[in-house]
């Protein structure tokens, strides 16, 4: 299981559709109880549904994690990551810092690799937020305010990237999982990591 978060507007989505795609990863799709974005198909980049139909889901205990995000619920269900998983394909989530939280906390029989994504700076970010079909600037202030706390959590990762370029950060995040997966040499230095995080939040 390979799971990439990253504040909102640091590429993890592109990411994971490149792992899906190079790799053969099976996308873990999200339920979602927002509406869809004018790109995003349904049952193929989330399942939309709405609240009381989530919420059955949660009583049910459906969920692998879930979590509310900037007023929307999000959540992964079991049974088809389990199947996927116990035929031998490997998985990858696209979600953030609190479903991976949960489903590290679920101890599952599986190898987990997480990975935090970065943009290089927070003007970078502010630019891709804006070019995004965001065009309200009061929702591109949360997604920068959220960023700033989004960050924090970067600690509870085994990985932290910066995404400056898509096909650098591509091959530095599929060297890792190779070498993970073979017990090879890692190319990974956290203290640079740690500076541009000093860098992120000052």
């Amino acid at each position: 299981m390979v799971i990439l978060s990253s504040p909102s507007g640091a590429g993890k989505t592109t990411l994971v559709k490149l792992l899906s795609t190079n790799k053969n990863f099976y996308t873990s799709i999200s339920h979602t109880t927002r509406k869809p974005r004018p790109d995003e198909i349904p049952n193929q980049d989330y399942y939309f549904v709405d609240n009381k139909k989530f919420e059955s889901l949660i009583k049910n205990e459906e969920f692998l994690e879930y979590a509310k995000v900037f007023s929307h619920l999000y959540g992964t269900t079991r049974s088809p990551i389990i199947e996927k998983l116990e035929k031998g394909r490997n998985v990858v989530f696209d979600i953030d810092w609190q479903g991976a939280d949960q489903i590290k906390n679920k101890k599952l029989n599986y190898k987990l690799i997480t990975f935090f994504i970065l943009p290089p700076s927070k003007e970078v970010l502010f630019k891709r937020l804006s070019n995004r079909d965001m065009k309200d600037k009061l929702i591109v202030e949360e997604r920068m305010q959220e960023f700033s706390r989004d960050v924090l959590h970067w600690i509870n990762y085994d990985y932290v990237i910066i995404n400056d370029n898509l096909n650098e950060c591509y091959s530095k995040i599929s060297n890792l999982i190779d070498a993970e997966m073979n017990n090879g040499s890692k190319d990974y230095d956290k203290e640079y990591i740690r500076r541009h995080i000093d860098k992120l939040i000052s």
